[in-house]
C-alpha cells in the first residue's frame, strides 16, 4: 500500500510510524520548507513530537507532486482552517490523472472550517474535481499521537459511505495496537471530532478554576448532550455519539494531559488572554476556531448550546470564566434532555 500523509504534525508523524511498521510505503508532506528539512534530515521533530524517529525510507518532501506520486490513499492531517488552502494547491498542483489513482482520501484532520462552517469532507468534495463520496473515508477516535506512535493500544473509527473503502482502511491502517471500527456516518463522526474540542476547552476552564470530578463528569454529559442536538439536527446518526468517535474522543480530550485544547482553557483560567495562551503552544489547538464555527452553527440551526456559548464568550469577548460558570449553573431550572 503506497500512503501519502498531507502534513508533518505530530499526528502526521505518528500515522506514518505507524503505517510504515505495517510495510507500507510511506511518503509525507509538510507544508513548511524548514520543517521537512528538518524532519527529513533528523528523522524526528524536537518539537512536535520528540523521541520518535521516522525511518528512513520515508520519503519527506515540501513538494506536493513528490509527496502524491504514486499515492494510493492520501490522508489529511493538516489543520482544519489550513485545509482549503492545502487541498486547493493538489488540484492546481497535481496532475487529474495522479489523483484518479488515489483509491481513498482518508481525513485524520479535526475542525470545522470557520469561514464556510463545512466539514472537512465537505472542503474536499469543493476543491477536488470529480471527487465522490465513496472515495472519502474519516479516521477519528480518542487517538492522541504520542500515545499512537509510542505503540500504545488505541481504537478508532473509519467512517465511509462506501463500506467497501471503510473496510481496505480498516485492514491496511489496523495493527495489533491500532484497532479499527467501520462506521458509515461521515458527518456525525466529523461533527464529534470538532466539537468535542470545544468541550475540551471547556474542561481546561474547569480544571485552571480548580474544580473537581463531579465538575468534569457533569461538563462532558452537558457537553454531549449538546453534540447530540446539533449532530441530529445536521443529519447525524445518534449512535454515533455513544461510540468512540463521540464519547470516547470526548472523554480522551477532556482529562488528558496531551490535550491541547484542554491546555487552552486552563490557561485562560489562570488568567491568560487568548493571544497569551495561544502563545504558550506550539502546535495547533484546534478547539479555538471551531469554537467560532460551534457557535455559528448553532445559531444556524437553532441549537441550545450554552457550553459552547460560553466558551465562546471566554475565547473571544474576554468574560471571565468564574462568570461564565456561574452564568452555566444560574441557568433556568428544567428537565434534562
Amino acid at each position: 500500500m503506497n500512503v501519502t500523509i498531507l502534513g508533518g504534525g505530530s499526528w502526521g508523524i505518528a500515522l506514518a510510524v505507524l503505517l510504515r511498521k505495517s510495510g507500507h510505503k510511506v511518503r509525507m508532506w509538510e507544508f513548511n520548507e524548514e520543517d521537512a528539512q528538518t524532519l527529513a534530515r533528523r528523522r524526528q521533530h524536537p518539537m512536535k513530537l520528540p523521541g520518535i524517529m521516522l525511518p528512513e525510507d520515508i520519503v519527506i518532501t515540501s513538494s506536493l507532486t513528490e509527496a502524491l506520486k504514486d499515492a494510493e490513499y492520501a490522508t489529511l492531517v493538516v489543520p482544519s482552517q489550513a485545509v482549503r488552502a492545502a487541498i486547493r494547491s493538489v488540484a492546481s498542483l497535481v496532475s487529474g490523472s495522479t489523483l484518479a489513482k488515489v483509491r481513498g482520501w482518508v481525513i485524520a484532520t479535526k475542525g470545522i472550517e470557520c469561514a464556510t462552517l463545512k466539514l472537512m469532507h465537505e472542503i474536499l468534495l469543493d476543491e477536488i474535481p470529480d471527487l465522490s463520496m465513496d472515495k472519502i473515508v474519516v479516521l477519528s477516535g480518542p487517538s492522541h499521537a504520542e500515545e499512537v506512535s509510542r505503540m500504545i493500544p488505541t481504537t478508532v473509527v473509519a467512517a465511509s459511505e462506501n463500506n467497501a473503502l471503510a473496510v481496505e482502511v480498516q485492514q491496511g491502517f489496523g495493527t495489533d495496537t491500532f484497532r479499527i471500527y467501520t462506521n458509515n456516518d461521515v458527518t456525525g463522526v466529523e461533527l464529534c471530532a470538532g466539537v468535542k474540542n470545544v468541550i475540551a476547552v471547556a474542561a481546561g476552564i474547569s480544571d485552571g478554576l480548580g474544580f473537581g470530578d463531579n465538575t468534569k463528569g457533569a461538563l462532558l454529559t452537558r457537553g454531549m448532550a449538546e453534540i447530540v442536538r446539533l449532530g441530529t439536527r445536521m443529519g447525524a446518526q445518534e449512535s454515533t455519539f455513544i461510540g468512540l468517535a463521540g464519547f470516547g474522543d470526548l472523554i480522551t480530550t477532556c482529562i488528558s494531559r496531551h490535550s491541547r485544547n484542554r491546555r487552552i482553557g486552563e490557561l485562560i483560567a489562570r488568567g491568560m488572554t487568548l493571544q497569551e495562551a495561544l502563545g504558550q503552544m506550539c502546535m495547533v489547538a484546534e478547539g479555538v476556531e471551531t469554537t467560532r464555527s460551534v457557535f455559528a452553527l448553532a445559531r444556524r440551526y437553532e441549537v441550545d448550546m450554552p457550553i459552547t456559548t460560553e466558551v465562546y464568550k471566554a475565547l473571544f469577548e474576554g468574560k471571565p470564566p468564574q462568570q461564565a460558570v456561574r452564568d452555566l449553573m444560574l441557568r433556568e431550572a428544567k428537565p434534562e434532555s
